[in-house]
């Protein structure tokens, strides 16, 4: 008779992320063919790049040397120009076979985007300061000639207070409004011929601290900005400020700083372009929380540019936008009293859109970023998390976005393939590495098997492991038998271990490799009596959980 029929399966199909399960053939399912058998040279090469033999062929007598890395240390002669580092980690170094878990592709080009946009010199920041209740208040002088007194913070839909009103009567239209739309949704601002005053002074917040770390990281010693306060602009509700150009502000000034004062407003978000590769910033008004356990305190955002750049307002939908602008300059003083601070400026929102994807298919696992700016410091005597508070440019801005996600950055010293702890430093001594007493009683290596993939630092037990990442971290390389290089075996001695054993995935712009030797720093040391600087990077390494 026939047999019965077999009721559909209701449990979801399994997903290929592994290889199968071993289980017995059912006498009702045909056998599958089985795929036919390498060669004996495919064998044999693919067990090469393993570096062992599997199974019984991973004993002694069968054991097969890896070919070097392909990301060798990078060496400079004192008398010579540096030269270029080896290839570093390629796409075409990952095993073919292993297992992909996302597009790859995708994550190439998320993080291409984001390295490119850490590298880019910036033309625009912003940022924010607190003040407390009261502290802000604008001193003018209204058409008849009566001194007035503006108190913020400000909200026009709520409590209009008579003196915003003698203010906007006092202002004239902005040159670049469109005379011929509606009178009441012009931009306006205040006479220069009239006194202006504010309690408010810039000087009194790092705000010009800020501007120097993202636009100006190169600033030459001795140099500083100054900022000197320029005009009061005034936007109505259903008002605009039309686009103004750069050279309507030719004063020799390096950038310009917009300062929103706190009157309640929506809508009106300053653009900022760049008029030699045309692209722009969008800075959207937002309210920021007091830090916790302080009293409840005003925000001021600020939006700094280069002098070169054109910017506008998009239309204020509700409540007024009060602007004071300074002009910032360039000045050349003693080199004594600089001040740093932490936190000054935040990324844009540009900036934030195209990390958050990295860092969703970042998750569970450590990623480093090479840091894109030197800092002249020798490695051998500064840690590298000492470094924290000379971030500039794309890497201040990088390691205070991972802040703001509350996460833990950290800065290393890596050279090659290797990685050090970050309170330790890249230490060579003062000894030849060729004749170190070290290096001639170091006993030999001894052949690691080849295994799989390891779980990351930081992982908990049980959670499956991130996928494997297409074109990152380099994979394992040991020295085998009687073979050991000096240069490695001080790196080994001083600290560094491989991006594999830390569980590290370097990410790199796999578009431009020249970008991935980042920041360089160098650390002289002595081979076969000749003085020669080992070449050290700065790696920024955070996990996401």
């Amino acid at each position: 008779m026939y047999a019965p029929r077999r009721s559909h399966s209701r449990a979801p199909s399994p997903m290929p992320i592994g290889p199968p399960m071993p289980s017995t053939t059912p006498t009702y399912a045909v056998p599958l063919p089985s795929a036919p058998m390498p060669t004996g040279d495919a064998m044999m090469n693919a067990m090469h790049t393993m570096g062992t033999m599997p199974g019984a062929m991973g004993g002694a007598g069968h054991t097969l040397r890896r070919p070097p890395s392909q990301a060798e240390f990078k060496v400079e002669k004192v008398a010579r120009p540096p030269s270029s580092m080896a290839n570093r980690y390629s796409p075409q170094n990952v095993n073919a076979n292993a297992e992909v878990y996302f597009d790859e592709n995708v994550y190439r080009q998320k993080v291409a985007a984001l390295v490119a946009a850490k590298d880019r010199p910036a033309f625009a920041t912003t940022g924010y300061v607190f003040v407390e209740p009261g502290q802000v208040v604008l001193f003018f002088r209204s058409k008849s000639g009566i001194t007035q007194s503006l108190d913020f913070p400000i909200d026009v839909e709520y409590n209009s207070p008579p003196a915003l009103d003698v203010l906007v009567a006092a202002c004239r239209p902005h040159q670049t409004s469109d005379y011929n739309g509606y009178m009441d949704r012009e931009s306006l601002f205040y006479p220069p011929t009239l006194p202006l005053t504010t309690s408010l002074e810039i000087s009194n917040f790092p705000i010009l601290d800020a501007v120097k770390n993202a636009l100006f990281p190169n600033l030459p010693t001795g140099h500083y900005l100054t900022a000197v306060k320029d005009k009061l602009e005034v936007l109505l509700d259903g008002g605009r400020l039309e686009r103004q150009i750069a050279h309507l502000r030719n004063d020799g000034r390096a950038a310009t700083i917009l300062l929103t004062l706190p009157v309640r407003f929506q809508g009106g978000a300053v653009v900022v372009r760049e008029p030699i590769s045309g692209m722009q910033e969008r800075f959207v008004s937002k309210t920021h929380p007091s830090p916790p356990g302080t009293a409840a305190r005003e925000s001021l955002e600020w939006v700094a540019f280069l002098a070169n750049c054109d910017y506008e307002t998009e239309i204020v939908d509700k409540g007024y936008r009060v602007m004071m602008s300074y002009g910032v300059y360039v000045k050349n003083f003693s080199a004594d009293g600089a001040v740093r601070f932490d936190s000054l400026s935040i990324p844009t929102d540009a900036f934030f859109d195209m990390l958050a994807p990295v860092m969703n298919m970042s998750r569970g696992r450590k990623i480093g970023f090479y840091l894109s700016h030197d800092y002249g410091v020798n490695p051998s005597v500064v840690t590298a998390q000492a470094l924290v508070p000379q971030l500039k440019g794309g890497d201040y801005l990088l390691y205070h976005a991972f802040k703001m996600y509350k996460l833990n950055p950290e800065l290393h010293w890596a050279a090659g393939e290797y990685i050090w702890p970050s309170e330790r430093l890249v230490e060579f001594f003062s000894e030849d590495i060729e004749t170190s007493p070290t290096l001639k009683s170091a006993p030999p290596r001894i052949p690691i098997p080849y295994g799989g993939p390891s779980i990351a630092p930081g992982m908990r037990p049980g959670t499956v492991p991130p996928p494997p990442f297409p074109y990152g971290s380099p994979q394992q390389h040991h020295q085998f038998g009687q073979e050991h290089d000096p240069l490695r075996s001080k790196v080994e001695e001083s600290g560094g271990q491989l991006f594999a054993d830390a569980g590290v995935t370097v990410l790199t712009d796999w578009n431009n490799p020249a970008s991935a030797n980042g920041a360089v720093e160098r650390v002289p040391f002595i081979s076969h009596g000749e003085l020669k600087k080992f070449v050290v990077n700065v790696l920024m390494v955070v996990y996401v959980p």
